[in-house]
């Protein structure tokens, strides 16, 4: 993913004018890159390595979803809507 199109999502997600790490943009980010791996899995299947790597990625963002359930179950469901995801 390049520098502008992350600067994108975190403007997109941010909570506070300077927020750069919340837990709603970690995940938005982490989406974006387990879509782009998913891309490219649908190219090249045989690539054990990316998808060990797309694993590992959709494993973090579920324990992010997880904490922010948890914590704040309203923010949770508007981030899912938002990014389009399944329950």
């Amino acid at each position: 993913m390049d520098k502008e199109r992350k600067r994108e999502i975190i403007s997109q997600f941010r909570l506070k004018e300077n927020d750069s790490g919340s837990v709603e943009i970690q995940v938005a980010v982490l989406t974006e890159r387990i879509n782009r791996l998913t891309e490219h899995l649908k190219l090249y299947p045989q690539d054990r390595h990316s998808r060990h790597a797309l694993h590992g990625v959709i494993g973090r963002r579920r324990r992010f979803l997880g904490y922010l359930n948890r914590t704040a179950p309203e923010q949770h469901h508007s981030l899912i809507a938002r990014l389009g995801l399944k329950e």
